[in-house]
């Protein structure tokens, strides 16, 4: 395929998901060309914004990258599906909108791994400075930043879940991410004004009016140029023509934890015995590349309710109602995206942290339409909650299946091949039936519907775990940031690739480990702090 042209910048970002627009938004602050490449387009629909949504727009194959994962040997040869947002904001347009950043002791363990300036109080700057919170500016939080972060206003059951919590013997927390940061709390969530925070709009838009940013969509990169040990501009296909994109500064990968070892796997840029059976010439054997996937394991469970312990089935009318409250107001049950709060614990109290997050919804989750009242079967009430496991130890990896850059790659998550996932699962499931059967839940409850209440010994839950486990999308890992001496580490403490001038990779697969929380909020604050770095600047360090 001929290339069609050769455009000039200084700076060059692959992937305009929630850490893209933010480094388009941050470098074109500053006297700097930059061009952002994104593969898919913009967010369509009529609900694109709607935050109860999220579970239709999830699935769009229109606005997805559509990866499977290949046959999970510890999940009963199972392939999982693997949403990720493909367009401008990447998952943003697609995600849960939670917000949850994980444990300052997270971030602590990356500088105790020796990465210098990843520490809970290095980053914590960085959180704040993006956030508009609810709950104002504080040592833990922002007021002044683009992404808004509020909670929601209706009830949906949190008094009652708060209860059962406490009654268990768990806490209730009015911040998980300040002192307190364990129990129950109502679920924050990105939002704007009863609209879907995506970082496109929130981020990229205000920038796009600056001269010096140009973004190209539909615009899938190939490959990266790199002459004489530096990166030098990146290759993309658009249209059916090829174009070149050259950096005078710097090429950044934003692509994602699945995009970014793709592209540079298939820029002869990791294990080069891998490599090489794709027809792939080797210019740097870089073993990390795609190993050390990561991911938060995902289970659900969920009881019928009583009729009257909450209107939450999608009665046309009420359907309606909710519609017009969200669309003229913003405001509302649809304003929200169905989950009443979030619940850390600690399965096991010798753990230094949380290792479970329960997102309790209050939402219909039976029902599938709309339905009339006086006409047809009226819809049980249920309620659900899903189950986060924010601690794990199996790893996957990502690797090529085609030197074809329009091919997917190959992603394994070897989901519960540690036994102590198994375990942690195991006694996950047991702690949150044990909440939901205390008053006042449990007066609301009739019958338990997944798994139910028939799969009660250790064993039944295991298949039940291996039968249905899946993902939260929360995946991290594969271009490892960490010292010389780690044989897998990917980039440096600057995020810049190692061995290689000229090429940085600034998203979620830089995590050492995953968070325990949601990745979106880690994704925009390493966004922050990777655009500072590169204009060599830095926000103070928190005291708190």
């Amino acid at each position: 395929m001929a290339n069609a042209s050769i455009k000039k910048f200084d700076y060059v970002i692959v992937g305009a998901g929630s850490a893209g627009c933010v480094l388009a938004n941050r470098l074109t602050q500053e006297a700097n060309t930059v061009l952002l490449l994104e593969a898919g387009g913009r967010a369509t629909g009529l609900f694109k914004d709607m935050p109860m949504a999220f579970p239709k727009y999830v699935l769009r194959r229109d606005l997805n990258w559509n990866f499977v994962s290949e046959p999970e040997p510890h999940c009963n040869g199972r392939r999982i599906d693997i949403p990720r947002g493909k367009g401008l904001g990447g998952s943003s347009m697609i995600n849960g909108m939670v917000y949850a950043r994980g444990h300052r002791r997270d971030y602590d363990q990356w500088a105790e791994q020796g990465m210098a300036g990843w520490g809970y109080a290095d980053v914590l700057p960085y959180f704040r400075k993006s956030e508009k919170s609810w709950l104002g500016d504080g040592p833990y939080h922002g007021d002044s930043g683009e992404l808004h972060v509020v909670v929601p206003e209706t009830n949906m059951l949190y008094d009652e879940i708060r209860a059962a919590t406490i009654a268990a013997g768990y806490p209730a927390t009015q911040d998980y991410h300040g002192e307190e940061t364990e129990g129950f709390q109502r679920s924050e969530m990105t939002i704007v004004g009863g609209r879907r925070a995506n970082n496109a709009r929130i981020f990229l838009k205000p920038a796009m009016g600056r001269g010096n940013l140009t973004v190209e969509t539909r615009a899938l990169a190939s490959r990266i140029r790199i002459e004489a040990g530096r990166a030098v501009g990146v290759d993309y296909l658009q249209g059916g023509q090829a174009f070149t994109a050259m950096a005078n500064r710097e090429v950044i990968l934003a692509g994602g934890v699945y995009g970014s070892p793709q592209l540079l796997m298939l820029s002869g840029v990791g294990p080069a015995d891998h490599l090489r059976t794709q027809g792939i010439k080797p210019l740097l054997d870089l073993p990390g590349v795609g190993k050390n996937l990561v991911e938060h394991p995902f289970l659900f469970i969920g009881w019928n309710l009583r009729h009257g312990a909450f209107r939450s089935e999608l009665r046309v009318d009420r359907a309606t109602t909710w519609v017009m409250q969200w669309g003229l107001r913003g405001k509302g049950l649809f304003a929200t995206n169905g989950a009443a709060g979030n619940l850390f614990i600690r399965t096991d109290p010798r753990l230094d942290r949380p290792d479970m997050q329960y997102t309790c919804m209050s939402g219909e989750i039976s029902a599938r339409e709309l339905w009339f009242p006086f006409f047809g079967k009226k819809p049980a009430h249920s309620l659900g909650v899903g189950i986060s496991m924010i601690k794990q130890d199996s790893r996957g990896e990502v690797t090529l299946r085609s030197p074809d850059p329009q091919v997917a790659p190959r992603i394994l998550f070897n989901l519960f091949k540690e036994r102590s996932d198994m375990e942690r699962a195991i006694r996950g499931l047991k702690a949150i039936r044990d909440i939901y059967h205390r008053e006042p839940l449990r007066d609301l409850i009739t019958s338990e519907i997944v798994p139910g209440e028939a799969v009660a010994s250790d064993a039944d839950l295991e298949k039940f775990i291996r039968a249905t486990g899946a993902i939260t999308q929360h995946a991290v890992g594969t271009c490892k940031m960490g010292i010389d001496t780690d044989p897998h580490a990917v980039v440096d403490g600057s995020l810049r690739v190692r061995g290689l001038e000229g090429l940085r990779v600034i998203d979620a697969s830089i995590m050492p480990d995953v968070p325990g929380g949601n990745t979106n909020a880690p994704a925009i604050m390493i966004a922050e702090k990777g655009a500072d770095i590169i204009r060599g600047r830095s926000l103070p360090r928190a005291t708190v």
